[in-house]
């Protein structure tokens, strides 16, 4: 029922939305090729359908503080930080690769992201971009799991990125998602036990959407949600939510933004957000971005 009274609105926001903004869509042009619906390579989280250009560079420290609901006790989150560093490199124009570390359970992930279809392009009303990850937890010890496997560590992601500029302000975008866990779902105690048994299933699935406004010249307003569709019910985990805003600066773009999401890497902020917003659990975040 969850499914479906979400997918029905989701249905009516796109509706809305296309109808509203009709006299905006008329001024992007016709069979032509559509500049980028967004600025920086990611929403706030979630993965944007922009590529890196052929043969450019980037290297990305991103950054999740502590949740603000504590207080003075730990600064609101400032004491407490959680660091991604990323390296990522436009093969060409159509293929994007990137590795990353993440202080969140010490993941290593790799993932490509690949264009399929562009905007404008033969009139083609949106851009459709895939991406692929595959995350590797090394926070797991073999001396506290003797059973541990390498698979044990892994995570996969598949995404269908669709965006549309409706105009040079706004850009949306829609993300179904795959995600498939294995970290501690089949680690076996010395009697065979699964440990901490889980009722959520290893294959997820999840639903991004997001959008960006441009207020100014080098100012944007971005908001990036996702939904997951068959958490099980005693899940601790949230849906993340992420509000922020985009700083560009000649070779690089600022994002600043307030998240309930700790992890950076799909798997990780899709399938184990922890933070509640109404209850002041979400802290300040940034990604800097910078290309050579």
């Amino acid at each position: 029922m969850k499914k479906l009274i979400f997918l029905s609105l989701l249905s009516s926001f796109i509706g809305f939305a296309q109808d509203d903004l009709l006299n905006e869509i008329d001024s992007i042009p016709q069979n032509q090729k559509v500049e980028s619906a967004f600025k920086s390579l990611k929403i706030v989280n979630l993965e944007s359908t922009k590529l890196a250009s052929k043969g450019d560079f980037y290297f990305i420290v991103a950054h999740r503080f502590g949740f603000v609901n504590n207080g003075f006790d730990d600064f609101f989150g400032l004491d407490n930080a959680n660091t991604q560093l990323k390296f990522l490199y436009g093969v060409n124009d159509w293929l994007t690769v990137h590795v990353s570390r993440s202080g969140f359970q010490k993941t290593y992930d790799a993932a490509v992201k690949y264009r399929l279809f562009a905007q404008g392009e033969n009139n083609f009303p949106v851009t459709i971009v895939g991406f692929n990850s595959i995350a590797v937890n090394s926070e797991l010890k073999k001396e506290n799991y003797p059973n541990l496997k390498f698979e044990n560590r892994l995570g996969y992601v598949t995404q269908l990125l669709i965006s549309r500029k409706f105009s040079e302000k706004l850009s949306l975008e829609l993300a179904p998602t795959v995600f498939h866990e294995n970290t501690l779902r089949d680690i076996l105690d010395e009697n065979n036990m699964v440990i901490s048994p889980n009722p959520q299933d290893n294959t997820q699935y999840a639903i991004g959407i997001g959008g960006r406004y441009k207020l100014t010249k080098r100012w944007s307003f971005n908001v990036d949600y996702a939904a997951h569709l068959n958490r099980a019910n005693e899940s601790i985990y949230k849906n993340p939510l992420s509000i922020g805003f985009d700083l560009e600066t000649g070779g690089h773009v600022f994002q600043m933004h307030f998240t309930n999401s700790t992890a950076m890497h799909e798997t990780g902020y899709l399938g184990q957000t922890v933070g509640d917003w109404t209850k002041g659990e979400f802290g300040f975040g940034f990604n800097l971005v910078r290309v050579f």
